[in-house]
């Protein structure tokens, strides 16, 4: 299988860390490709219409796109149980609200590198970060008992959303008031896994 990948993508390394958690790292090859939400190269067109990634080309059938659909086939392939059925609403909610960190946190992004710079709009960048912070925050506030359990997707989704703001909005500051979920983060970010796939 191949791996469509571009960049430090967070949601790309939301993939990788799942596959080096289930032992799936060496079934997987992970193809790099220059893409922006106005250039999409072929092969990438070729996988998702959509131009997102990752996108995940299998050779028994058609490409799966979407990270949370990638995540939820690579761990029925492995029988890995990182959507558990006695808390799966839980974490899916979960993933999704880390899915949408990681979404504004791209949005600021691009913003800036996407944009000519006379039409940087400074406010839409503020309301990502808002996004965010809220966010951020419902995790500190209501989530860390989940964290503290048994560690599924959601943990991953977290994880890797917490390193992207690392990684692209550390000057932000989102631990400020959120120190429980510093705390986890301190603790989760030294696996392996999340290690091998942190970006450069």
């Amino acid at each position: 299988m191949q791996l469509i990948s571009a960049g430090p993508s967070p949601f790309v390394r939301k993939v990788r860390v799942l596959l080096h958690e289930t032992g799936q790292s060496e079934d997987v090859e992970v193809v790099e490709v220059a893409a922006t939400p106005v250039a999409t190269p072929p092969e990438l067109a070729a996988a998702n219409p959509v131009g997102k990634i990752p996108a995940l080309i299998r050779p028994d059938g058609p490409a799966l796109y979407d990270s949370r659909v990638i995540t939820r086939y690579l761990d029925a392939r492995a029988d890995a149980g990182m959507y558990p059925q006695a808390r799966l609403w839980e974490t899916l909610t979960l993933e999704a609200t880390a899915d949408a960190i990681m979404e504004a946190g791209v949005l600021m992004v691009y913003e800036h590198r996407v944009r000519p710079e006379e039409k940087v709009f400074d406010g839409w960048v503020d309301a990502q970060w808002e996004k965010i912070t809220r966010s951020v925050a419902a995790i500190n506030a209501r989530w860390m008992s989940h964290l503290a359990g048994p560690m599924d997707m959601s943990h991953i989704a977290v994880g890797c959303a917490l390193g992207y703001l690392d990684f692209r909005h550390g000057a932000r500051g989102w631990r400020k008031g959120n120190d429980a979920l510093d705390d986890w983060y301190a603790v989760f970010a030294e696996r392996e896994s999340m290690k091998a796939t942190a970006p450069e």
